[in-house]
């Protein structure tokens, strides 16, 4: 059962009727248990939920039966009176939505209210990509001397080669690594499984990290992580980003993320001519929507570039 760790949150939980309250947990435990979501999610969305429930409860209501179109409408309204972001409201209405049908899964409503419920669409901002001479001045900032050295050139050579997320690179094993094909297996959102590759300079990178840095930092704390933390534990999402921005400042560049290095590998992987649906598979993306903000990038970078070169632009 997972319930919300913001106090402010918390205490609403707490307040909230008995059915309203056991709603709430069971829908922490189908989405953690069944829907296989990460602790982040789970708690994204009760928090949410919860923030829903308190507010039907406020306008009259005392179990989820009570949730109809106009609470719903209410909420939103409220959140969109106080200034919550674009962005906020249309992750708030996913969050009710995604209640709903479950609630009504569950009996616990007569209809799937969530179904008619309109939210804001979050504005899609473009993403910002390193051209590939920076990306390639980032990887290979750090300079191959100790242990750690040699590790955060691995975590960078690995980032912007596979374009995976933060977490899918703390979270890989030494088995996860086949050096024979080039490729690494991946257990993305959802504990979905797929294999990406690499190429030769991220291999160079892993040979000496296996042969020099790991077997430097490894402990009884380490287990079968590919990656290490400087105590010999497996490396943290919160390190990983310290190592990129740490690594951008040394190429001159302006704050990069993990998540920028992968935006950035998608992108280039385009403009190289891979298959949309290739990199989809690569990025391990649900749909293809997500992948395609990628061509808008390239036809952006394009625009750019004939505007600055074209003298009838």
């Amino acid at each position: 059962m997972s319930r919300p760790r913001h106090p402010g949150t918390a205490a609403l939980h707490e307040e909230l009727p008995p059915a309203m309250r056991d709603a709430a947990d069971a829908f922490a435990t189908h989405l953690s248990g069944e829907r296989n979501r990460s602790g982040h999610t789970v708690r994204a969305y009760v928090t949410d939920v919860v923030s829903l429930l308190d507010h039907a409860v406020r306008m009259g209501a005392t179990t989820p039966a009570d949730l109809d179109l106009t609470v719903l409408r209410s909420w939103l309204a409220r959140l969109r009176t106080a200034g919550a972001a674009r962005t906020t409201l249309a992750r708030r209405g996913a969050a009710a939505r995604t209640f709903c049908t479950w609630a009504h899964r569950e009996r616990l409503l007569a209809t799937d209210v969530g179904q008619r419920l309109a939210s804001p669409r979050a504005r899609r901002d473009l993403p910002s990509v390193l051209r590939a001479e920076q990306a390639a001045a980032l990887v290979t900032s750090p300079e191959i001397g100790g242990p750690v050295a040699v590790r955060d050139r691995v975590v960078l050579e690995l980032l912007y080669a596979t374009g995976i997320r933060v977490a899918e690179l703390c979270g890989l094993d030494l088995p996860d690594v086949d050096r024979a094909r080039r490729v690494v297996r991946v257990f993305g959102k959802g504990a979905k499984e797929r294999s990406v590759p690499y190429g030769a300079p991220a291999d160079a990178a892993l040979e000496a990290w296996l042969r020099h840095g790991r077997p430097a930092l490894a402990g009884p704390r380490s287990g079968a992580a590919l990656l290490l933390g400087v105590r010999g534990g497996r490396i943290q999402a919160t390190a990983v980003r310290r190592i990129v921005a740490a690594a951008a400042a040394r190429a001159g560049l302006a704050h990069t993320s993990p998540h920028g290095l992968r935006h950035s590998a998608a992108t280039h992987l385009l403009e190289g001519g891979a298959d949309l649906r290739a990199v989809q598979e690569l990025l391990g993306h649900a749909s293809l929507s997500g992948t395609q903000i990628y061509t808008h990038v390239s036809v952006e970078r394009l625009r750019a570039a004939y505007e600055q070169a074209h003298p009838r632009a």
